[in-house]
């Protein structure tokens, strides 16, 4: 629906406000799980309590835990600002498909966790409809996923094999039973000398 709001005009000096709803043209999307199965896949573990712990993100583990009705967030290997950021992403696309509470996402009791409470509902099962809203989700982040992975492959290769542009060739080095200009055995040498200077 879309709200229109009437002001009144400063000539007439009415102060009153008028605000009309009225019913949108536009299609509205209705987060609605009907009875027929919905197919999708994550990468989930269960864990001894009964918590559902979703390991397909690069950054963040997620963790849903029906108990306590709430959906919890954790760094995966370090904290970092693409953490915070998919911690972030993942609680608000879920608030904004009314999966989550307005007012409760927040920091977890653990570093750099966030976490939201879940909805009550009487016609839907409120963890299915969460796993539903994570793989969708999920979805929306694969071209980041994918693009990251690329660049570490590329890091990778350009460390380990370099083309001609960013390598120099040594050469061959002869051997030799000592090597470099400065001789450990001299008495006055620097490793010797500079021992117990400060």
């Amino acid at each position: 629906m879309s709200v229109k709001i009437n002001i009144a005009d400063e000539k007439t000096n009415q102060s009153s406000l008028n605000i009309n709803i009225t019913p949108s043209e536009e299609p509205v999307r209705v987060a609605v799980i009907e009875e027929q199965p919905v197919n999708f896949k994550l990468k989930l573990r269960s864990a001894l309590n009964g918590d559902l712990i979703i390991l397909d993100h690069k950054d963040i583990d997620i963790v849903v835990q029906p108990k306590s009705k709430k959906v919890v967030t954790f760094a995966k290997d370090m904290m970092t600002d693409a953490v915070y950021g998919a911690e972030s992403r993942l609680l608000e696309y879920l608030r904004k498909i009314g999966i989550i509470n307005y007012d409760s996402i927040q920091g977890g009791n653990i570093y750099g966790s966030l976490e939201g409470t879940l909805m009550e509902s009487e016609n839907l099962d409120p963890v299915k409809s969460t796993l539903l809203g994570i793989s969708e989700w999920m979805k929306t982040e694969e071209p980041y996923m994918k693009a990251v992975s690329s660049y570490e492959e590329m890091e990778d290769e350009a460390l380990i094999e370099p083309d001609n542009k960013d390598s120099t060739d040594l050469g061959d080095v002869p051997q030799a039973p000592e090597k470099g200009s400065i001789s450990p055995k001299t008495i006055f040498s620097p490793y010797l000398y500079g021992r117990f200077t400060y």
